[in-house]
């Protein structure tokens, strides 16, 4: 996977010379933007930039004193999410952070190499592992996903109607049980702090509802159009593309099993609510986030389509400004102080990628409490 990855990386700095020797990409003052190899990501002092070098650097002062209140053991999880399903580690790391500008590294904080899960990070990679369904014509987002997958999960009248773009969404308003968690997350041993007063459902794509026992019943309907795991996908379209370590994995629950063509294969979830998911650290997650800044783009490389980029950051008729599992900002209240274009991944603890195009900036920002636009406007004021 190096010797790819890094005849890759090669590939795209090539690719940014040649494209500066025509006059190309006139993006972040007339230069081709830069794609880190991999193993590797420049870095540039602040002022190389035009950035404040002592507002930075209270930005990141900022970002340090705002440490999360989660527990460091992980000792919360069941009291806050409930009965678990898959493994959580032993010990978390401290808030850390990346700051890139302009494609390179202009602040780093705490342990950045520290592996964690990411929570509902997880769910903006979900995403983009459907977005390599849409590519490479598996499914189409407006069409009902019982017209590809067949396992009863899409048999009755109502979940017959969900289509795959209202799973990105998440205004299914499906129904049913999922490695022994139901949609309505009624129950306190199951759901902790979590659990919901039961109610009547609505009409498929007309209501939405933050749920992951949807979102994990999206991660095995993926897992049955692509006939693989979904870590295997992201790892060879995505990770492996972008130049991505190796540390990170996506962890199953323990029942999370089904039978592929007769191969057992694990599917997987969209956080870590209930265990497992994507454990990853900071400087992998930089790299998808800078993917996405690059409207899915990676060096000579269209991973993702650009028209499916600007459907997932469009707004959905029914979320609080909400596209294909992305937080938006377009009503300025998710993300307060920032451009109404930006917008980011979000998980528990907090786990937070946060992009913003009109500054050609990503902020990776972990283990933090408080909204991360705090952090993130401190930077563009550095930027000026």
């Amino acid at each position: 996977m190096t010797t790819w990855a890094n005849r890759a990386g090669m590939v795209a700095v090539i690719v940014a010379v040649a494209t500066l020797a025509a006059g190309g990409d006139t993006r972040a003052q007339g230069t081709a933007p830069y794609y880190p190899p991999a193993g590797s990501w420049a870095r540039k002092a602040p002022a190389e930039l035009g950035m404040d070098p002592a507002l930075l650097a209270e930005a990141v002062k900022f970002a340090e004193s705002r440490e999360s209140t989660r527990e460091v053991d992980f000792s919360d999880q069941e009291r806050i999410f409930g009965s678990l399903l898959g493994s959580v580690p032993t010990k978390r790391a401290r808030t850390n952070g990346l700051v890139v500008y302009k494609g390179h590294v202009v602040a780093e904080f705490g342990d950045t190499t520290w592996v964690d899960p990411t929570y509902s990070v997880a769910k903006s990679m979900l995403a983009t592992v459907a977005g390599i369904a849409v590519r490479d014509a598996k499914i189409a987002v407006d069409d009902p996903v019982g017209r590809t997958v067949s396992d009863g999960g899409y048999d009755s009248p109502r979940n017959s109607q969900v289509t795959w773009k209202m799973h990105l969404q998440q205004e299914t308003e499906w129904e049913g049980e999922m490695w022994g968690k139901k949609h309505d997350f009624v129950g306190t041993a199951a759901f902790g702090q979590g659990e919901r007063k039961p109610r009547e459902l609505q009409r498929p794509g007309a209501y939405y509802e933050y749920n992951d026992v949807r979102i994990n019943r999206l991660g095995l309907s993926l897992l049955r159009v692509f006939g693989k795991p979904v870590p295997e996908v992201f790892r060879d379209e995505v990770m492996d593309v972008i130049g991505a370590s190796n540390a990170w994995k996506w962890v199953p629950y323990h029942n999370s099993y089904v039978d592929i063509d007769g191969r057992r294969m694990a599917s997987v979830s969209g956080g870590t609510r209930w265990g497992g998911g994507v454990w990853i650290h900071s400087w992998d997650m930089a790299r998808f986030g800078y993917l996405w800044l690059r409207g899915g783009r990676w060096g000579d490389r269209q991973i993702l389509s650009p028209a499916y980029v600007k459907a997932a950051v469009s707004p959905s008729a029914h979320g609080p400004d909400y596209g294909y599992l992305w937080w938006l900002n377009t009503n300025g209240k998710n993300y307060p102080g920032l451009p109404t274009n930006a917008y980011g991944a979000r998980g528990a603890g907090s786990n937070t990628i946060t992009i913003s195009p009109d500054h050609d900036l990503v902020v990776v920002w972990r283990w933090h409490r408080g909204n991360e636009a705090e952090f993130v406007k401190r930077v563009i004021a550095a930027i000026g």
